[in-house]
This record gives structure tokens, C-alpha cells and sequence, in this order.
């Protein structure tokens, strides 16, 4: 029976063992406030060779805040892949008030974005995750226990939707100038609460990101984000990504989810009108109309 427990606990420690978490803690840094820590954690990403591209303090969140960066061989590896691999081109890290440092584990992003195209990026994506451990430590993962082999299909239940299922917020008659201008000009003006923290565009291979910060007090990402668990402030900003002549969003239940993989139902349920509103957030800032629930 001892036998029997005890192989019963080595498969289950085997399971996780193999398992993916969305986010590593790094080591701390000087604390105190977040300006503090974002400023000591940049230092050492630069040091590194990452490029920061943009800066985020969620609104609502006052503790926290997200550093996004770029690598020079990670960017030209999805670039090469293309189409929607651009949404995982920047680099998340979360950082707290006390110091606490926070990164997207590479791996487990880019798994569920790039999917069959993983292994013509996994060269970079290690050694860029190599870069992120050196600059910032690599502690203890954590976030939520996903199988490596789970991720490219991942959902967070029967029925909703997966990364393949593109939300396509609108088509620009004008091609990809147009649709990048739109979404820089609306971000500018502050369209349905929202703001720009970075963006990547890249002119010849008709692909571009931007991030894209939702300060509505009702609907932006404070509540829910913080109702859930802010320390995976790494999953923030949101973003709206570009493919020629078509802006697209991730659809909310299936970006939350990946973020946030060990939300229970009821946590889910607790934010039931964020995907909605995430997604009217989307389409105005893409120049589209929003007449109601899609979801």
C-alpha cells in the first residue's frame, strides 16, 4: 500500500514537475515606492540589452506597475514567424512598491501564442528567457499549473475561446497606414478611457502592437485586475495588434484566462463584466463601433 502512495505522489510530483506557470519572481529591488523599483529594475534590463518601450501604472493599482521591453533577437524570431505572432513581441515585468520583481515566463506565452510555429522561435525564447533570469534572478515560478503540451489549444473551459479565435475589431479600406494611424490617434486622444503605454510597428512586414492602458474606473483593468490578483500585474497592459489591413484583439476570456490560469469560477464570475467591456474598449480604440455583447 506504501508502494502504492508513494507512486501515486511521484506521478502527481512528475505532472507538476512538467507543468508551465505564467510568471517568475525575481530577486527584489530597492522598494520603498514604485517609481523607486520600476527605475532600479530598468537599470538592470538596459544593463542587459532589453530596450524599454513603454512604462505602466494601472490605474487603481498604486502598488503596482509593469515594465515592457523588447530583445533584439526575440523580436526579429517572431517577426520572422509573423501574423499574430507580433501580440508576444514585448516583454512584461511586473514590479511592486516594496521591491518585489515579477517576468512573463517566455516559454509559457509563447507556447499558447505561436503554437506549431513554437519551435522555430524556442532558440530565442530561451535565450532571451536566459537574459531575464541573469538581469533579474530567477526565483520560484508561479501564476497557475498549465502543461506544456496544453498551451497552444489553451481555454480556460469547454466553449470559450482560444487564441486562433482572433477577435477581429475592424477593416480599414486604407490598408496598414490607416489602421496604424487610427489606433495611435485614438489612444492620443484618450478614446474610451484608454492611453497608449508602447508600440511596436513594423512598416515592411505590414505587422504592429501597441499597449494599450484602460483607466475607466468602472471597467478598466483596476478593478478586475485587482480583484483577482495584481501581483500578475506582468500580464498588463492589454493589447491591439495589427496584420496588414485588420486590427485584432485577443478576446478577453481567453487573455484573462492565460493570465491568470488558476482563477476559480467563481473569481471568473466575479469579473463577468470585464470581457464585455474590455472588448467595447477595443473596438472604439480601433475606430469601430461597439453595439453590445459579443460574448
Amino acid at each position: 500500500m506504501k508502494k502504492i502512495i508513494a507512486g501515486a505522489a511521484l506521478a502527481a510530483f512528475s505532472l507538476l514537475a512538467h507543468a508551465l506557470q505564467p510568471y517568475v519572481t525575481g530577486d527584489k529591488v530597492a522598494g520603498g515606492d514604485v517609481k523607486a523599483a520600476m527605475a532600479a529594475a530598468e537599470q538592470k534590463l538596459t544593463a542587459a540589452g532589453f530596450t524599454v518601450i513603454g512604462r505602466h501604472n494601472p490605474q487603481g493599482l498604486p502598488q503596482h506597475a509593469s515594465i515592457v521591453v523588447t530583445e533584439p533577437g526575440y523580436s526579429a524570431a517572431l517577426t520572422q514567424i509573423g501574423g499574430s505572432a507580433v501580440v508576444g513581441l514585448p516583454i512584461r515585468v511586473g514590479v511592486k512598491a516594496d521591491g518585489t520583481v515579477s517576468y512573463q515566463n517566455l516559454e509559457y506565452w509563447q507556447r499558447a501564442y505561436l503554437r506549431a510555429n513554437y519551435g522555430k522561435a524556442e532558440a530565442a525564447i530561451k535565450a532571451t528567457s536566459d537574459k531575464l533570469q541573469q538581469a533579474l534572478g530567477a526565483g520560484k515560478p508561479f501564476g497557475g499549473d498549465v502543461k506544456p503540451e496544453n498551451l497552444p489549444t489553451y481555454r480556460y473551459m469547454a466553449g470559450m475561446e482560444k487564441f486562433e479565435d482572433k477577435n477581429e475589431l475592424r477593416t480599414y479600406a486604407g490598408g496598414f497606414d490607416e489602421a496604424v494611424k487610427t489606433i495611435r490617434d485614438n489612444l492620443a486622444k484618450g478614446v474610451a478611457k484608454t492611453a497608449k503605454v508602447y508600440e511596436v510597428v513594423i512598416p515592411e512586414k505590414k505587422l504592429a502592437v501597441f499597449g494599450v492602458a484602460t483607466n475607466d474606473p468602472e471597467d478598466g483593468e483596476g478593478w478586475w485586475a485587482k480583484k483577482i490578483g495584481p501581483d500578475h500585474v506582468a500580464a498588463l497592459p492589454w493589447e491591439i495588434f495589427v496584420i496588414d489591413n485588420k486590427a485584432y484583439s485577443l478576446f478577453p476570456r481567453y487573455r484573462t484566462a492565460l493570465a491568470w490560469p488558476d482563477l476559480g469560477m467563481f473569481q471568473f464570475m466575479g469579473i463577468g463584466s470585464h470581457p464585455d467591456s474590455n472588448h467595447g474598449m477595443m473596438a472604439k480604440v480601433a475606430g469601430g463601433a461597439y453595439e453590445g455583447k459579443t460574448q
